[in-house]
């Protein structure tokens, strides 16, 4: 079979990306240009300045994707974009980018749905891995444990009732003083902190043994915090920092792991922005390892938000042959498995 190179976008937040795939797993550029810095002034991600600084970084970005792929347009054999979940505006860039490029090149458009683009770049980064197998797909927007039943076949074991993992990093950050983006900089802190100084909540789903819900530990920190402020003593950052991380990573693990249990997988996957957490790796591989299960997480470069991720599942999707129309529109709650 010819090889299909895949042109991807992605602009559901605050990265601007770009990238060409070889045959779903063979990056040929990866081209992301980030907001960060912009919006941390703010202390979050501002929805219309994100989407007017997409406007201005989709075609430099695109042009930056095929320099560095060394590929003309013309060798491109179908455009695949994130059409949903994330900001309407910041979607609808990509997407009309995506649209006017299928249009005017006659080539085939595929709308990539941005959650199952987190759990491909597992398949950038393992070469080896094919379906089925669990995943834990954890980010900002999102946290969700599924079944991967086959590319871009997925069933949703358990999912949040409330705040998203990363959501509620961002949240205790913030509390904290550390500043956007939560993430990363909690993850940094606890490293000089003792995970055992604070005993918080793990909280649990009475209806369902894998759902999650962390808004009740988010609200803990906020308490705790307020406690020691009114009694006159001075909150230890990194000691609140590592007891918050791990009260998440261990309810992360033990759904997970559970669910391995039950279900018999060998396989296991770490996917979304917080699976950069260098905690939540370390406690997923340990508990895999003692269970005879493999264990797979991408690069944290391929668990930001990116456009190879998007190449990925559009490719898988380009062979089983889906394709999306020119009325094709951002959906900002898409759901996982629909199209």
């Amino acid at each position: 079979m010819d090889d299909i190179l895949i042109l991807a976008i992605e602009s559901s937040c605050d990265e601007t990306a770009a990238a060409v795939v070889r045959n779903g797993r063979e990056v040929l550029s990866n081209v992301i240009s980030s907001q960060i810095a912009l919006h941390t002034l703010y202390g979050g991600v501002v929805p219309e300045i994100a989407s007017r600084k997409h406007v201005e970084k989709i075609i430099p970005v695109i042009e930056e994707a095929l320099k560095e792929a060394e590929t003309p347009l013309s060798a491109i054999d179908a455009i695949a974009v994130t059409y949903g979940p994330g900001l309407v505006g910041a979607l609808l860039v990509g997407v009309n980018t995506a649209k006017t490029m299928a249009f005017a090149l006659n080539k085939p458009l595929i709308g990539v749905h941005h959650i199952e683009g987190h759990v491909a770049a597992n398949f950038i980064e393992h070469k080896d891995l094919e379906p089925p197998f669990a995943c834990l797909v954890v980010s900002g927007g999102h946290t969700h444990l599924v079944e991967v039943l086959d590319y871009g076949v997925f069933n949703i074991i358990g999912h949040t009732r409330d705040d998203a993992a990363g959501e509620a990093f961002d949240k205790v950050a913030r509390a904290i003083g550390l500043g956007y983006p939560g993430g990363p900089k909690i993850d940094k802190k606890a490293r000089e902190g003792d995970p055992e100084a604070i005993r918080f909540p793990k909280a649990r789903v009475n209806d369902s043994a894998y759902d999650f819900s962390f808004s009740g530990l988010k609200s803990a920190v906020l308490n705790y915090i307020n406690h020691e402020k009114m009694a006159g003593r001075e909150v230890n950052d990194a000691d609140l920092a590592a007891s918050f991380q791990k009260a998440v990573v261990d309810v992360l693990t033990e759904h997970g792991m559970a669910f391995v249990k039950e279900k018999g997988y060998k396989k296991f996957a770490l996917a979304g922005g917080v699976a950069s957490n260098s905690a939540l790796r370390a406690s997923m591989e340990d508990a895999c390892g003692k269970r005879g299960v493999s264990f797979y997480v991408p690069s944290p470069i391929l668990c930001t938000d990116n456009a190879a991720m998007i190449g990925c599942a559009g490719y898988y999707e380009y062979i089983k042959g889906e394709r999306s129309g020119l009325d094709l529109n951002a959906v900002p709650n898409l759901k996982l498995g629909e199209r």
